[in-house]
């Protein structure tokens, strides 16, 4: 039985968390995304089975085939990049984590205005500053959430930001409360950006402390990857 573990892993995941909020002290409910890039459909499957309801993919493409394959009611979250020409194909996705730029924001809108129904977005922040990473550069932030809330194609829940690899917990805690600002400002210019999605196996704990309400988790539940 494959992930015949994670009943487990899960358990002790909850447990973290739990913990971290409590001593984080801000009193938000958390949700585990459950990330199945490269694990197969059977992941979702298993997450499921497990008591888990979100899942997590970075490609459009490998997405749109797992969910011809898995027949359990899981809400599929859009965790990484997607390119403006593919916004039509987004429609089956709970949440899109990653609308990094405003380019990307004008399709979504129109594609939400098109359907119409607002495509529900988190706004990707680049807290850390690097070149490697895409997404909004925090100074911007107020220029942009003025015109974002004149959007009525998108529904910005949020925002989403990663931590560097293997940062030190002084740095981390910047990230992420650089990206607990910037959904503040979000929230002063009108936009309902109630959630943080941010914390991933390595830095989770952390990140509940500082406020996550969506953490994305792979290898901590399913182990390491094959791929």
């Amino acid at each position: 039985m494959p992930f015949q573990d994670l009943p487990a892993r899960l358990a002790e995941v909850k447990a973290k968390i739990e913990r971290a909020r409590e001593r984080g002290g801000r009193g938000q409910e958390v949700t585990i995304v459950a990330v199945t890039k490269t694990y197969g459909p059977d992941a979702a499957t298993a997450a499921w089975d497990a008591g888990l309801r979100d899942v997590g993919e970075n490609r459009v493409q490998e997405a749109a085939v797992k969910m011809t394959e898995v027949s359990a009611p899981v809400r599929w979250h859009l965790i990484g990049h997607v390119q403006r020409n593919k916004v039509k194909q987004l429609d089956d996705f709970h949440l899109v984590h990653s609308m990094d730029s405003g380019r990307l924001a004008d399709a979504l809108d129109e594609h939400g205005r098109a359907r119409g129904r607002p495509m529900a977005v988190l706004l990707q922040v680049n807290v850390s500053g690097e070149g490697t990473k895409g997404g909004y550069e925090p100074a911007n932030v107020e220029a942009e959430a003025e015109r974002l809330a004149g959007m009525t194609g998108l529904l910005v829940r949020g925002v989403m930001t990663m931590a560097p690899f293997e940062s030190d917990e002084a740095t981390l805690r910047r990230v992420f409360a650089g990206a607990r600002d910037v959904a503040a400002r979000l929230r002063a210019a009108g936009l309902p950006a109630t959630e943080l999605s941010m914390g991933m196996s390595g830095d989770y704990e952390i990140a509940v402390e500082e406020g996550a309400t969506l953490v994305r988790l792979g290898t901590v539940l399913f182990g390491a990857r094959s791929a």
